[in-house]
């Protein structure tokens, strides 16, 4: 399975949607300090709001698999800048949560989410558990496992690590 680290700001849903990860019982608990096991990197959502504690993020980033922007529905405004992925070295996924909002705004918030360069965007509401067992799916996914000589062998296509080698390209029969 792989380690997802979520990130947003502070009521976006990143501690609830923890929770509904592991099919635990929903309770409000203030995140203080980066949590972090087995599955999920769970960080405060101060992290993402100051401009002195966002290099907390970018260290965490390299302890997961993928990164999860997460942000509610309703959220007011977007804190992250339209390519955002350029700094991650990790696949980057979008998680809209709060979904049954009256105030949702789905369309912005994907919007949002496209810039930043998100490769695919998951909706959930951590109450009802909609969509979680989409998102479940997509973690049970592991990374292709490669070689270091592997991997820059793709970086030198112009590729990320993650992505499917291009048709017709194989690695060369010393680094298979």
């Amino acid at each position: 399975m792989k380690k997802i680290f979520l990130m947003g700001r502070s009521e976006a849903g990143k501690t609830s949607l923890t929770q509904a990860l592991k099919g635990e019982e929903l309770h409000y608990h203030k995140t203080q300090y980066t949590n972090t096991n087995e599955d999920t990197i769970d960080s405060p959502g101060e992290y993402a709001e100051s401009k002195h504690f966002s290099v907390g993020l970018a260290c965490f980033s390299f302890e997961a698999d993928v990164i999860a922007i997460v942000q509610a529905a309703n959220e007011p405004f977007n804190l992250f800048s339209d390519g955002s992925r350029n700094f991650l070295l990790r696949p980057l996924i979008g998680i809209i949560t709060k979904v049954d909002s009256p105030r949702a705004n789905i369309p912005m918030v994907r919007q949002w989410m496209e810039n930043m360069g998100c490769e695919r965007i998951f909706m959930v509401n951590n109450k009802t558990r909609e969509g979680i067992s989409e998102l479940m799916d997509y973690l049970q996914d592991d990374l292709p496992k490669l070689t270091l000589e592997q991997a820059k062998f793709k970086q030198s296509l112009g590729l990320n690590e993650w992505d499917s080698m291009p048709e017709g390209v194989e690695y060369p029969e010393s680094i298979r």
